[in-house]
Formats: structure tokens, sequence, C-alpha cells
């Protein structure tokens, strides 16, 4: 006879295989349908406001796992605020001006020559629209929700306007000014940059020792001393002002054969070992203050080298005398202008050398090096040449080399809101706690900050100057150029005439022939992102001031995190946000750079065309993803097993509850057994740390409690057990009932709480559980821990019975590898256990045999009783033999009393009673 369909076994149309590269198109699809972010947001509406203000990507490339990185964690973050009781708005955006796009128009033949601002100006705008429509649609393929109809971009009209504003407001302040300072500047791009735009590689250069004849010693040193001076740039020596030397250490003279140099005191042994002194007699010594004023001359040309004294001078390397070219350095500059000297920069913009160079002009500065070196050797001042290799900057874009020059450049200036900078930085609540630290000391470091570019794609710098140059920046002028950009754009700005620009009948004392004109540099495009708080946050009504959270790459302290703050200070008086996360680099899985020249890029669409994107997005809360994470196939492979796990879990859920209805068989929890409320303590628990994990961006948290429970407390404990519940039982066995109400609470629980994470695949699984109501989980909140009686009473005793039966495991498998027994219900487990099981055990009212999953189970003794072949642990020592019995046909439990029931031969009592009062018409 057979009796499987007497059996309650799952089912369900959940599919075991994801197939989620098919499938999740097709979600994504069905959201667009039904516009769930808009949904999401009149369900949130006056709840309180949670902002992550999206850091605008460049518009320029496909996506990369960077991108990827980054946009998923501010997914996962807006998606659970808006179901842990938030209104959790995103406006996504896009940086869009800059230098990249104009070198990828010159790449694609583009010529600018023989068209004006303005036409190559349009073709950029074109082009950054098309890299958008690129990335958005790459965004959207990862499962972003956002408002992607409407996102921020800084090229629009209205944000340019803003910017505008910005910089007037700024100006007023008198935080703006036109300055000649050395900035860094990049030959192949023919623009300043700003610190931002920095890295830095190994170079080899030229390492020299060069001597200047002292003209005027003032007393202190004989005029025919000459001190010495070390740089690894000798074409910065045209430029040479001055020496500068510290205050307080001490200088020695040291007679070499017939000359006399002079050198700090402390680095005599490393400077005489370098050039080669061999015969050397100390003949004086001097404070560095003394020094101040000497006048020595320049080597090469007929001009004086004024000493001065620095703090800046240090012991590290060199002689203690150092070199100093206002022009071309930034102590040098700030040392210069406390002497008078003057700023000398005779280098152009693509880094040639001028006339104000005689002998060099033309030769671009590296080439300079060796010919103002073999002048230096020829006119007898070069000491020594060596060549080191280094660490130094280069454009972050060209990947070239970058020099300090010094141009008339715009500034925003630092000092005068230093302080409240670093207040606000202290107010600010730091999630990487390295980060504050970090911001910290680059504010409190950091010059003013260089915001012109030599370049034409950006936002203008909406400065006019009067017939006698004098700038003109008014209040007037700021809102009437913010009117015509938010009408016409900033193109307006190289389409018309200044006069044209002006508000009209506008007149300057300056200006007595009403002649105008207009300044040609634009902002650094850190000003445009920077000022994105005033532009996007202050202006989009579902927005607020100041954000709740930015998220970014941890590049971005230099970057975004500080020119924004920069800005918002320097407007707002505070921080633009309250909190700031930093997510680590994209490296390969040996932790190397990715690089399409070594072959080791891992793209996102190649992880989803393989994986799908909740795989990846599973990926991303795996990892501790505030240091650099390493990406390999090999990873998604180990994740995507991960993911099958948890989708073959929630498939026995749902298949387990196709014949529950949770309004009409539901258990309340006091009618529930022990063990059943004991699974939703652990729900509760597991809920309360998800929901803290989710506010506090601990993700890999999340990953580990989730798959925890999921694995381990749900498939290899309650759901393993329960199958003889589940299956045996008669439908509307309380037993089997409460189990079901456990099963489905824990399934709605996991979905909700799996959704900001996976949500092509929680959407997926809402729509197979019975009973819910909204059409999507996203439409849900995740549930409140609640205060469950005597929650840790029940904790505790289950927590210690869960310990003993870890050991019945372990004693069942190596009885199963010993051959004792086949499967663990064909075992009988005897257990001697220590005094403090006893009472456990004893509490215990539901089947424990069942728990273990054996046919028979008894309690033989005390641990001290046990014989010599138990297995004996810290709990209990155990004995597994074979059951006694028969093998019931139906449940498979061996025990002694199949066979009673006249009708039912093969059954055991159990499935004998089930089968007759539930089954009689189905067997014969």
């Amino acid at each position: 006879m057979d009796y499987k369909e007497t059996l309650l076994m799952p089912k369900t149309k959940f599919p075991m295989r994801g197939n989620l590269t098919k499938k999740e198109p097709e979600i994504q699809a069905k959201w667009e349908e039904m516009n769930i972010y808009k949904k999401v947001q009149e369900r949130t509406n006056g709840r309180q406001k949670y902002v992550l203000h999206d850091g605008p990507p460049y518009a320029n490339g496909s996506l990369h796992m960077g991108h990827a990185l980054n946009k998923v964690l501010k997914d996962i973050i807006v998606r659970s605020r808006s179901m842990l009781g938030y209104d959790a708005p995103y406006v996504p955006g896009w940086d869009t001006h800059g230098l990249p796009i104009e070198q990828e128009l010159t790449k694609k033949g583009v010529n600018r020559k023989e068209m004006t601002v303005s036409e190559f100006r349009k073709l950029c705008e074109q082009y950054a629209y098309e890299q958008i429509d690129i990335q958005r649609k790459g965004f959207k393929s990862l499962g972003i929700r956002g408002d992607w109809e409407n996102p921020y971009l800084t090229l629009h009209p209205t944000f340019e306007a803003q910017q505008i504003r910005v910089f007037g407001e700024m100006a007023k302040k008198g935080l703006i000014y036109k300055g000649s300072k050395p900035v860094y500047w990049s030959p192949s791009s023919e623009s300043a940059l700003a610190e931002a735009e920095i890295e830095y590689k190994d170079v080899r250069s030229p390492s020299i020792y060069v001597a200047f004849p002292v003209k005027d010693g003032k007393g202190v040193l004989d005029n025919d001393t000459e001190i010495v001076i070390w740089t690894t740039t000798p074409w910065t020596i045209p430029a040479n002002l001055g020496i500068s030397v510290h205050p307080e250490f001490n200088y020695i003279v040291v007679n070499v054969g017939d000359r006399k140099f002079l050198i700090a005191e402390d680095l005599l042994k490393t400077v005489a070992e370098e050039i080669e002194w061999t015969d050397y007699k100390v003949v004086q010594t001097v404070k560095g203050k003394e020094l101040e004023y000497v006048v020595a001359k320049h080597p090469i040309y007929d001009r004086d080298s004024l000493v001065m004294c620095g703090e800046h001078v240090t012991l590290d390397a060199g002689t203690g005398a150092v070199h100093t070219a206002p022009g071309h350095g930034e102590d040098d500059f700030y040392i210069g202008q406390k002497y008078n000297l003057g700023v000398l920069a005779p280098v152009d913009e693509k880094g040639h050398l001028t006339e104000e160079a005689p002998g060099f002009e033309g030769l671009f500065y590296d080439k300079a090096n060796k010919a103002i070196t073999e002048k230096l050797k020829e006119v007898g001042a070069l000491l020594k040449l060596n060549f080191i290799t280094h660490s130094y900057p280069h454009d972050w874009r060209t990947k070239k080399p970058v020099i300090f020059r010094a141009t008339p450049q715009w500034f925003a200036s630092i000092e005068p809101i230093r302080e409240q900078l670093l207040k606000e930085i202290q107010n600010v609540t730091w999630y990487n706690q390295w980060g504050e630290t970090r911001l910290y000391n680059m504010i409190r470091d950091r010059g003013d900050w260089c915001i012109s570019r030599q370049r034409v794609w950006g936002v203008p710098i909406p400065v006019f100057y009067a017939e006698n140059g004098e700038a003109i920046i008014t209040e007037e002028t700021i809102e009437h150029v913010a009117k015509l950009f938010e009408e016409h754009g900033s193109n307006v700005w190289f389409e018309r005439e200044a006069k044209d620009l002006l508000p009209e009948g506008f007149t300057h004392p300056g200006s007595p022939n009403g002649e105008f004109t207009k300044e040609t540099d634009i902002m650094d495009v850190w000003f445009d992102s920077g000022s994105s708080h005033h532009g996007v946050l202050r202006t989009r009504e579902e927005l607020q001031f100041p954000a709740d959270i930015y998220l970014e790459g941890s590049d971005q302290y230099r970057g975004w995190f500080n020119s924004s703050l920069i800005i918002s200070v320097a407007v707002n008086g505070v921080a633009p946000y309250k909190g700031v996360v930093s997510n680590g680099f994209t490296v390969d899985g040996e932790g190397k750079k990715m690089s399409k020249s070594v072959g080791n890029v891992i793209v996102p669409e190649q992880v989803t065309k393989q994986y799908g994107a909740d795989v990846l997005r599973l990926w991303v809360t795996s990892v501790d993803y505030t240091q650099d994470v390493r990406v390999s196939m090999d990873h998604f492979k180990q994740i995507s097993e991960v993911y099958r796990k948890i989708r073959n879990t929630v498939r026995f859920m749902l298949g387990n509850l196709n014949d529950f209805n949770v309004k009409k068989d539901a258990v309340s929890f006091e009618n529930l057994r022990e063990v059943d409320q004991f699974m939703l303590v652990k729900l509760n628990k597991l809920i309360k740390k998800v929901r803290e994990n989710y506010l506090n961006y601990k993700f890999s948290e999340i990953y580990h409690d989730l798959t925890h429970f999921i694995t381990l407390d749900l498939s290899a404990f309650y759901l393993d057990f329960a199958k003889d519940v589940l299956y045996i039982e008669a439908e509307n066995n309380l037993v089997r009932r409460s189990m079901q109400t456990v099963i489905y609470e824990c399934l709605v629980a996991l979905t909700k709480m799996l959704s900001p994470i996976l949500p092509h695949t929680a959407d997926e699984i809402w729509g197979y559980i019975p009973g819910v109501e909204e059409e999507s989980v996203q439409l849900t909140d995740i549930p409140e821990y609640k205060e469950i009686p005597k929650a840790v009473e029940l904790e505790e005793k289950w927590t210690k019975f869960m310990e003993l039966r870890d050991e019945v495991l372990k004693a069942l498998e190596e009885a199963r590898n010993a051959k004792i027994i086949g499967k663990s219900l064909t075992a009988k487990v005897t257990l001697y256990v220590r005094e403090h099981i006893k009472p456990l055990l004893d509490s215990i009212d539901e089947n424990i045999g069942q728990i273990f999953i054996v046919s028979d189970f008894e309690v033989a003794g005390s641990y001290e009783e046990a014989p010599d072949e138990a297995l004996k642990l810290e709990h209990a020592a155990i004995v597994v033999t074979k059951a006694e019995g028969e093998t019931c046909e139906r449940c498979w439990v061996v025990t002694p009393d199949v066979g009673k029931n006249d009708k039912h031969p093969t059954l055991c009592p159990r499935c004998a009673d089930v089968v007759e009062k539930n089954y009689s018409n189905i067997v014969k």
C-alpha cells in the first residue's frame, strides 16, 4: 500500500533556480511600470526625513566595480531607511564638467581650433549626456532605486545658477580673491590643478649641490664663503631669488681645499659623504638668525640671492640652506612675501622656460635640467650631480608630472574660516573614525584653494574687469549672471560680449568709456560638486539641508568631503553633512590595482551577466567595505553558493506554507511549544541586531547574522526536525500549525530584512508568500523589535539544550563513520548526563528524540555511570546504537511498535492514527 499521498509534502511554484540574469530585467521592468520609487515616497511621506546626498560620479565611461560598490551601499542605506520608519528620498547626480570630457572629444578627433568655444562646449554637453545615459542604465541594472528621471547634473542651468550665487556669497564675505602664487600646474593639461587632482608616483630626478658665492657677508661671513644648496629641480635655479636658513640651527663654514662652504652643522657628515669631501676643516660656527640679510650672488645671473630665516627649513635632507624660488614653491612663496622678494616664474603654460630665464628659453622644463646643470658646472658652481628616485606629484588625468608655478589665479581663502571648518569637522559623526583625523589634518594644513582653471568646459568664473583692470564682483552682477544662466545655461557667457552679460545700464568708475571685459577661466570642478548642497539639497523640496549622510570612496577626504565642507561653512557656517561614511577601493583578488593593461579588471556587467545583480549586491554586504575590497570571480562564485542556500531555504519554507492561512491557522505565542517560542525569540533578537546594524551602516554584520540564522538556526536545526511534523502530522495538528506559524513569521521578517540587499529576490519571494497584501515588499517596514515575555529564560534554556544537541550530533557522526548506524533515524541515543543537564531535559515537554532526529532516546543515568564505550563530552556521555524495531513506511522512524495496527501493519501507531482519522478515503 502506498502512503505517499497521505504525506503533506512541500508544494510551491517558487523556482529552485534563481535564473537572475533573465528574471532581474523583468522585475526591473515591473518596478518601472508601477513606478516603485514614487509609491515608496508616497507611502513614507510625512515621516522623519532622512537624506543621503549622492556624491556625483563623473559622467565618463562605463561602470567599474568602484561605482557598483559605492552605489549599492547607498541603495542599501536608502532602502533600509525607508523600511525603518523614515522618508528617504534618493536623488542621483552626475559631475559633468572638466578636462576628461575635453580630452575624450580630442581623442575622438574633435578639433577645438576649428570651432568657437560655445560650439565645443555644446559637444562636451552632448557627450556628457551620452555618458549619463550609459551609467544610468548600468546603475538601474544593479537594482538601484531612485528618481532616475530627475537627477541633478552639474551642467543643468539651475545648478549652474546656484553655483554662481554660492561664488557670489563667498566673494561678498571676502573669501574670494585673485592672486599670483604657486599652484599645482599641469603642463600636459595646460591648467592649474587642485590638491584633489594630484596623485604621487616615483620618478628619477637629478640631485644637485650648488654653491652660491657670498656677495655681502654683513660682517658675519667672509665674502669668499659660498652657501651650499641642494635641489632635485635644477630647472628652478633660474627662478632663484633667495636662500632660506632656520633661525635656530647652527651653521658651519667648512674649509675644503681653497674654498669655504656654509652648511648646517648637523648635516656635515651627510654632505661631506655626498660631495666627497675627504679633507675638510670647520673654521666657523654661526646661528641661522645671524645669517639673515646676508646677500649671495646667483650662480648664473648677475642677480642677488637674499639669505632669509624660515621655520620651514628642516634637517631631513639637503644642506640646511634651502634654494628659494617664490614662483615655484608654496613655502618659497610665503617667505618671499615676507621678505618682499617678488615672484619670478619663468615657465609658460606648456612647461617651457621663457625669456625670463636667459640662455634656456624655449626648453621644456625637464629638458632644461641638463642644460642648467651643465651651465652650473661650467661656472664652477656645481659641486655634485647624482640621480635619485622619489615620489613626485602627477596630474591624475594625464598621468604626467606637474610643477609648482606662480600664475594669476582665483582663490578661495581658507584662513578666515579655518577654525570654523575644524570645529564643524568635530561636530560631524564619522563612521570611519580615522576619517575625522584625516580630514581635520588636511584642513588644518591646507593653503588657500585655487579655484580657477584654464579650460572651457565648466562653469565660468562670473567676474568682469573694468578698463583700469579692477575686478567687478557685486551682488547685482552676480544675481544678473545667475538669472542669465538659469534661463540660457552657462554657454551664454561665451556667446555674448561682456557688456551684454552685465545688467542694463551698468556703470563703474573704473570704466569711464563704458568698456568691460570678462574672466575667461572656469571654476574648478570640485567647486561644482562641492556646491551641490546648495544647488540640490536647498532647492529640491523632497530633500533637506544638511544631509544626514555623505558616502563616497576614501579618496573623497581630499575631494568632495573637503570641497563641500569648505563651501558650506563659507556660505552656511555649518558642515553640509551630519555624518560621513567612506568605502575603500576595489582591487583584484591579490590586492593589486585593477588595470586594463595588466588584464585583471572585473566590471559589474561581467558579474551580473554570469550571476545576477543580487549576487553582486550580496557580495557588497559580505565584505568590509570601509577597507580596500578584493574582487575576483571566485569570490562571486562563493557568494552565489550562499545565495543558493538562502534561496533553497526560502523555497522549503514557502513549500511548507502552501496550506497555511495566516488569519485562520496562526497560533498565538502563548500556545506555541517552547522550542517554537525559542525560534521566535531568536528571530526577534536577529531583528533587533539587523535594525541597529542598518542604522549604523554595518552591512557585513547583517550579512553574517542573516546567513547564520538562515543556514544554522533555521536550515540546520528548526526546519530539519520540522519535517517530521510538517510532512507527517495531520493538516490542522496544533504542533504542525505552530511550526507553520513560526516559519511564516520568520519568512516574512527575513524577506523584509533581506529586501534592501536582495531587492529582486525579496520581491520575487514576496509574490509567493500567502496572505501578504502589499504588492511589493518595498512597500512594507522591517518588523520592530518586541519585548517577549520570559525571552531571556527561554533563550538561556534552549541555548544550553542546543549545546547538548551539538554533542549528540557529534556522537551520531562518529557512529555513522564507524558504520554503527546509517541515517540518524536508524539510531537510538542513550545519554548519561551531568548533574546540571538532567533538570534541563526533565523540563522539556517536546519530543526530544524528534528534535535530535533519532528514533529512540533515553536518559539512562548520570555522567559517572556511563559505560566505557560512551563518547564523553562536556555535558553528557553518549552511546549511539541501532534503534530496535521496524522502520515505519510513512515516517521512517524505527520502532518495535510498527505493525500493532492490523489495518496498517507497516506503520507506527502515530502514522496509523493520522491515516485512520484523515485519509480513510485515500487508503483502502
